[in-house]
């Protein structure tokens, strides 16, 4: 997960530099969001996949020696149910509901939405 983390870093840090340009520039609201969403997205992927690399170590993928029986075996752990996706929906919906209605919901709703978004990322932790 490793390789995967660095190539989504590297796409965050793209579109994060790619939004402030274009912001600066063009002072577009629309597009900057788009830019600073797309970001937001890559960071997520990126987030997840080094929290997953430090936690379960090198696969058998990451090495250059490795052969195609140390992939074998239980292939993961698929959890039985979570509440976090609907915490996240949630905190995702109020967010962008806040984004009509004022700061005050926003900042709310991003909270919701961290909370989420922490949450299915941690949730198996322990296991």
């Amino acid at each position: 997960m490793k390789t995967e983390a660095m190539l989504f870093g590297g796409v965050a840090l793209f579109f994060g530099g790619a939004a402030a340009l274009y912001g600066a520039w063009s002072r577009d609201a629309t597009g900057t969001t788009a830019l600073v969403v797309a970001f937001l997205m890559a960071a997520l992927v990126s987030f997840f996949c080094l929290v997953q690399y430090r936690r379960r170590g090198s696969r058998p993928q990451d090495r250059t020696d490795a052969e195609v029986a140390d992939g074998s075996g239980p292939v993961a752990f698929f959890p039985d149910e979570s509440p976090w996706p609907i915490v996240t929906a949630l905190g995702f919906a109020v967010t962008a509901t806040g984004v009509v209605y004022g700061l005050w919901l926003f900042l709310i709703g991003l909270g919701v939405l961290a909370r989420g978004v922490f949450g299915m990322v941690f949730q198996y932790a322990r296991r």
